[in-house]
């Protein structure tokens, strides 16, 4: 049987600032992007997250990104590399203590937001990523754009990559997202988000925002956890791609 990884972004909930329910979002995916506290989220929340994720057996990644709690880590920050560095490996000892004392274990890393198109276009910030993952723990997979920099980036420095497609969020026509300042750039219909993903994972492409086909290869699928009607799209694309007789499982092999 042919299978699919399916994620979410989760673990970026406060009382101030509630944007996803992970708890239904654990039922549906195969893998969390867990927040490490920088661009969202509290360490208790972000805890609580850890801990639900373990019990319902879903993959638990890292999802570092830019020190920008009031932009939701989406504006590109200008670091100095080892500033960059430092703080992607402070995020991951987080989320990794975490999941350790849930007897559990952060298995990937996806970055977040800005942090994670910027590395998809730019070697050097990709590079420094890179150097934190790895330095942190060489056998954690990097999760980035298919077709993006950084999975190349990360092959050449030994580590293990997967690539990830995007339910939610249209492609241009090189195989980009389109910019959330444009219009069109994140889906809300759930059939369509549905069709769109079993025709990915079926013939390896997908309609860019002009219509044509854009061929993309991916080992996981995401649903961003703060989305309006997330659970829905999420819903809706585990029982399409059951439906064309596709599993949902951890691109993590050692995740379970």
């Amino acid at each position: 049987m042919t299978t699919i990884d399916l994620n979410s972004d989760l673990g970026e909930n406060t009382p101030d600032r509630p944007v996803s329910d992970d708890a239904a979002m654990l039922r549906i995916v195969s893998s969390a992007n867990v927040s490490c506290g920088f661009h969202a989220g509290s360490p208790e929340g972000i805890r609580e997250t850890v801990l639900a994720a373990s019990r319902a057996g879903v993959a638990i990644g890292a999802h570092p990104g830019y020190r920008d709690y009031e932009n939701f880590g989406r504006e590109r920050l200008d670091l100095p590399a080892a500033t960059l560095q430092a703080h992607v490996e402070y995020q991951l000892g987080a989320v990794w203590a975490l999941a350790r004392s849930a007897g559990d274990a952060v298995v990937y890393v996806k970055p977040h937001g800005a942090l994670y198109n910027t590395m998809a276009v730019d070697e050097a910030t990709a590079s420094v990523v890179v150097a934190a993952v790895k330095a942190v723990d060489p056998s954690l997979v990097v999760l980035g754009l298919a077709g993006g920099v950084a999975l190349d980036v990360a092959d050449r420095a030994g580590l293990p990559t997967a690539a990830e497609a995007f339910a939610d969020r249209a492609y241009t026509p090189a195989g980009q997202l389109v910019s959330r300042k444009e219009p069109g750039a994140v889906l809300h219909d759930a059939d369509l988000v549905a069709r769109r993903m079993v025709r990915l994972v079926q013939d390896g492409v997908v309609e860019a925002i002009d219509g044509t086909d854009v061929a993309v290869r991916a080992d996981s699928l995401c649903v961003h956890g703060d989305s309006p009607g997330a659970v829905e799209m999420a819903a809706a694309t585990r029982a399409a791609l059951a439906g064309a007789g596709v599993g949902i499982a951890p691109f993590v092999a050692a995740a379970r």
